[in-house]
């Protein structure tokens, strides 16, 4: 197999690679992703190995093409086709039945497929250069903070053998996770993870959504039960190595901290010490939303002893920002 420079490459080169069972940290309008073959089993293993990812957590498989990404489901209930139709290309991912001959490792052993159609015009051109589906969940070690520039990618999976390089295009435009939907039996639409197409937006297009959060499915047998498990249900994700305390949007500042602190606040400079990283000065939730984890990043290269945060706006992106905090906050 060929060897190559963990370096950013061309989009020729990184369709190359992929064809050949490397790995390459692939752009898309939500975080950098590590793409590879879908439709080879060794490739699906090598993203997990290189994620140091548990085998129950499915991955997403990318496509260019609407038509191509619902020609991988065995079958696509009307409210699905809604959503792509709606929302294709874009930051939505729809979990369905998937189609045989498919690795088994992609769905975790489920008989669901997650399925998303990327709007970067980076990620477009690589899959339409490669000419195959990509498994590319997020590209750093599992349950860290997402990568939203190639560096990001390098720093963290720059060792791994498999990883042929980076497409390189700056900062990604949304900056959070597509939401997950899926439909586990007839006339049920569950969103599994909120991510950056608003539940506003959902509810718009179909009434009757249910929000299963990553704790109650972990808590709840009776959900794995009924294959009702997604990419992004752990309670415990997009966490930094530094403790982080979550705050509600309104709580005062805490006076009996202990140790280096570093702050993490939506739309204004605090009178404390420490290092402060601010979301928007413009109280703008898509702003904050790019910026969430290159901010925590940051942070977390200080060497503090904990970082303090507050929830934003509970609204929009504001839910997906707060679903990513709450988890980073997690302790188990």
């Amino acid at each position: 197999m060929q060897r190559w420079d963990t370096s950013t490459i061309s989009i020729q080169a990184a369709a190359e690679a992929i064809r050949q069972g490397q790995l390459v940290g692939m752009p898309t309008e939500t975080v950098y992703g590590l793409a590879g073959n879908a439709l080879d089993p060794e490739t699906v293993a090598a993203i997990f190995r290189a994620k140091e990812r548990p085998t129950f957590d499915p991955l997403i498989v990318h496509t260019d093409t609407p038509d191509q990404a619902l020609a991988l489901a065995s079958s696509v209930p009307r409210e699905a086709r809604s959503l792509a139709e709606r929302f294709w290309p874009g930051p939505l991912t729809l979990v369905l039945p998937r189609r045989d001959g498919l690795p088994d490792l992609l769905s975790a052993g489920l008989d669901t497929l997650a399925l998303r159609v990327p709007s970067h015009p980076v990620a477009q051109a690589l899959l339409e250069e490669v000419g195959l589906p990509l498994a590319a969940p997020s590209a750093n070690r599992f349950g860290r903070i997402s990568p939203t520039r190639a560096e990001h990618v390098i720093e963290e999976l720059g060792d791994v053998p498999e990883l042929a390089g980076v497409l390189d295009a700056g900062s990604c435009d949304v900056g959070v996770e597509s939401t997950v939907v899926g439909f586990p039996e007839p006339g049920r639409v569950v969103v599994y993870r909120v991510g950056a197409t608003p539940m506003e937006a959902i509810r718009d297009l179909v009434d009757d959504v249910e929000w299963v959060r990553a704790a109650d499915a972990e808590d709840d047998p009776a959900l794995a039960l009924k294959g009702e498990q997604s990419p992004g249900m752990l309670a415990r994700h997009y966490a930094p190595r530094t403790p982080l305390t979550l705050l509600e949007e309104d709580a005062p500042i805490p006076t009996d901290l202990k140790g280096r602190t570093g702050w993490l606040i939506y739309d204004r400079i605090l009178d404390v010490k420490g290092p402060q990283e601010v979301l928007s000065t413009r109280r703008n939730l898509s702003e904050a939303a790019t910026r969430l984890f290159a901010c925590l990043r940051r942070l977390d290269h200080l060497g503090l002893d904990q970082i303090v945060a507050w929830k934003v706006p509970d609204r929009g992106l504001g839910c997906a920002i707060n679903d990513r905090l709450t988890r980073a906050a997690e302790t188990t």
